[in-house]
């Protein structure tokens, strides 16, 4: 599935139409150039998950932030972008997130692609080259790069 999205409201609403079809247990491998819209598109579907958390800030040094969403999920928000091969991955416990209840959104996921389950789903961001503020999102079916 491929959309252009054209504004930070088209995002969020793409963001709360991903929250209706995730399950616990389920990974979202997101992808995308640095400014590409991996952390908002995180944020957005974790606010609409029913996440009250205020901030929800990038997990880029914690690696692994944690956040409880509504009817018992459990979200954990990971950021790979600082590790620099699966070995530094799989030393962080991540196994017990790919399981209900918890959701696991993983941004740079591309630094142990090897490690994430069967059934992630990949979405990519790009920017837009003729207009900087609009995005091209790829969503690969479950399993698939």
């Amino acid at each position: 599935m491929n959309i252009h999205i054209q504004s930070e409201a088209e995002m969020v609403a793409f963001a709360q139409n991903i929250a209706l079809d995730v399950r616990a247990g389920d990974c979202l491998a997101l992808h995308g150039e640095l400014g590409a819209g991996k952390s908002f598109l995180a944020r957005a579907i974790m606010r609409a998950l029913g996440v009250k958390d205020e901030a929800l800030p990038s997990p880029t040094f914690a690696i692994i932030q944690e956040y409880d969403a509504a009817h018992g999920l459990r979200i954990a928000h990971m950021d790979w972008y600082r590790l620099e091969s699966e070995h530094d991955v799989e030393t962080l416990g991540i196994y017990e997130f790919f399981e209900a209840p918890w959701l696991t959104l993983i941004e740079w996921s591309e630094r142990a692609t090897a490690l994430l389950p069967r059934n992630s789903q990949h979405i990519h961001i790009d920017i837009d080259l003729n207009h900087p503020e609009h995005r091209f999102v790829h969503i690969n079916k479950k399993g698939n790069l």
